[in-house]
């Protein structure tokens, strides 16, 4: 057949921005699919440059934009000072057979415009951890098949750090580190120190630039990342893989086009191409390419693949295991320690630095056994305390606007992030009783923490307390405000890789076991979840998968 395309890639995000652009890099024409509107670099930042008292309410929330959010409403990223980046629920619905807080964003870029930008490797402890264990199935994949892939795309993403020798956390290819400020540098050498080197805080590792590449600026510590930069110093589709693609003329971005489900031809076994709903008009289109990448994230992804039902696939495209839609993970967090910190009263930052400190897992490594599997890391920083400080107290008068006018009080805080294992019975569906705006049945989630996470919880807030009170930080108190599937937006793992198709929905290359030509390579393909922020992986796999997926082409195998 005379296909449209040589390649789709579903999605725009951080795994789809990288298909994109190492596809059409290699010479392929590429359709780029994105269910929501287009938001141009820089012009549609539109808040981005705005101060605090610009905004009609300060940032909070007005009642209409709870009634319409009730799903997105529930943490901190969804606020006045970026309220178009994310979805309104009420199109949108899902079933939560057990709380799942599932934050997302309808738009070119996904949210590669509101992540984190913690970028952290995995090392060997991380993929044969399930095979170890016998936990779920073993990764397909070990260090040395990713670590060229982690060199590269870190290099044109602009991830800013420090190189420790880490072996659970390999150093990668960096930009120059943040610094630190002066409390938490004591802090790091205290603890490096009284743990003999065994425990040891760095500074973060951010997707933040802090020297120029390719046409991007450096971060100006502004911190308002969760707006869009318009300088380019922080790594997203827009500010770095589109551009790049768009470069080639190899691509055509079509936004407002939700895909519902991949075609199939059953007489070569492979798939055709995928059907599109258009957002604003609701015509169904067909678009048709040699391959198509599911980089739509992990949930929606899933969802492609199990409303992709055919005579073959019955219960989904990919599923022949029974594993689709299986094994959701997250990383569970708001768990750790903080306290004040005195002798630094003369002592001042300067700047808003996008980023924090982190210290990478020390349990269950190097001979450390605890009552539970896996381990977590920290994330957290020092800084004295502002103006909102005396609020509670009612004061008025002279002495209270004097005492507002200096800063307050030097804190330290360290919270926890902590791998979540994958359990079969941690699931989705496609519950059929339900209808978005576009006449779409809707995910169905049913996911929980379980004694496992709950036991690590206990040395998450005890640990950071511990080396809190070891580096001279008083008042030191421990918090768990608990934590709901979905909070740390850091979903996966619901068409894992494996070995067998039998018990995996994905091979090495991020395959579809049943059908090659279509890959899988955001969240949806991980294989067990560390405690490290995944995005830098997603970027990675997809690279790699790009690369065999043209040389697959070239000998005449999809």
């Amino acid at each position: 057949m005379a296909y449209q395309y040589d390649a789709i890639v579903i999605g725009s995000g951080i795994s789809g921005g990288w298909a994109a652009k190492e596809l059409t890099e290699k010479g392929l024409k590429v359709l780029l699919l994105e269910r929501g509107r287009n938001i141009e670099h820089v012009t549609g930042y539109t808040t981005a440059n705005k101060q605090v008292w610009e905004f009609p309410h300060r940032g909070r929330l007005t009642r209409e934009m709870q009634e319409t959010h009730p799903v997105q409403k529930r943490d901190y990223p969804y606020s006045e000072f970026n309220p178009d980046f994310w979805v309104n629920d009420l199109e949108c619905p899902y079933t939560e057979v057990k709380r799942f807080d599932w934050y997302r964003g309808f738009h070119v870029g996904g949210r590669s415009l509101m992540w984190g930008r913690q970028s952290y490797r995995w090392s060997d402890f991380d993929f044969e951890a399930n095979a170890k264990e016998g936990i779920a199935v073993d990764w397909p994949i070990r260090y040395a098949d990713i670590a060229p892939w982690y060199d590269y795309v870190e290099r044109f993403a602009g991830i800013s750090g420090s190189k420790e020798g880490l072996a659970q956390l390999p150093d990668g290819e960096f930009l120059p580190p943040m610094e630190m400020n002066c409390v938490e540098k004591d802090v790091a050498a205290r603890i490096k120190e009284h743990y003999q080197d065994k425990r040891r805080m760095i500074i973060g590792r951010a997707a933040n630039l802090t020297k120029p590449i390719n046409g991007r600026a450096s971060c100006q510590f502004r911190n308002r990342c969760e707006r869009g930069c318009p300088f380019g110093a922080y790594f997203s589709t827009q500010s770095a893989t589109l551009p790049a693609a768009m470069k080639t003329g190899n691509l055509t971005l079509r936004p407002f086009s939700i895909v519902n489900r991949i075609l199939y031809d059953k007489d070569r076994k492979r798939a055709s191409g995928v059907l599109v709903i258009d957002a604003e008009t609701l015509e169904i289109r067909e678009y048709t390419a040699r391959v198509v990448f599911v980089c739509a994230s992990t949930l929606p992804s899933t969802f492609i693949l199990l409303n992709s039902v055919e005579e073959s696939f019955p219960d989904g495209m990919g599923n022949a295991s029974g594993q689709l839609g299986h094994n959701l993970m997250d990383h569970h967090f708001r768990c750790g320690a903080s306290g004040r910190m005195e002798g630094y009263e003369d002592k001042y930052f300067y700047g808003r630095r996008p980023n924090g400190i982190y210290i990478p897992r020390f349990r269950n490594l190097f001979g450390d056994k605890r009552d539970y599997l896996r381990g977590f890391g920290y994330q957290g920083g020092a800084g004295r305390e502002g103006w909102g400080r005396e609020i509670a107290e009612m004061n008025i008068g002279g002495a209270f606007k004097d005492a507002l006018c200096e800063p307050g009080q030097w804190t330290m805080g360290l919270g926890g992030f902590g791998e979540m294992l994958p359990y079969y019975e941690n699931y989705v569906y496609i519950d059929r009783s339900k209808k978005d705006k576009w006449g779409q049945p809707v995910l169905a989630i049913d996911c929980e923490l379980k004694d496992n996470e709950y036991r690590m919880r206990e040395d998450m807030k005890n640990d950071a307390a511990e080396m809190l009170e070891a580096a001279g930080v008083k008042r030191v108190g421990t918090y768990d405000s608990g934590s709901i599937p979905g909070q740390a937006i850091h979903e996966m793992g619901t068409a894992r890789m494996g070995h067998d198709p039998k018990t995996s929905v994905l091979n090495r290359w991020n395959q579809i076991h049943d059908v090659p030509n279509v890959f899988v390579t955001d969240g949806s393909c991980m294989t067990s979840a560390a405690c490290q922020n995944p995005s830098l992986t997603y970027m990675a796999l997809t690279a790699r998968a790009a690369n065999y997926a043209v040389e697959e082409l070239k000998k005449g195998n999809l």
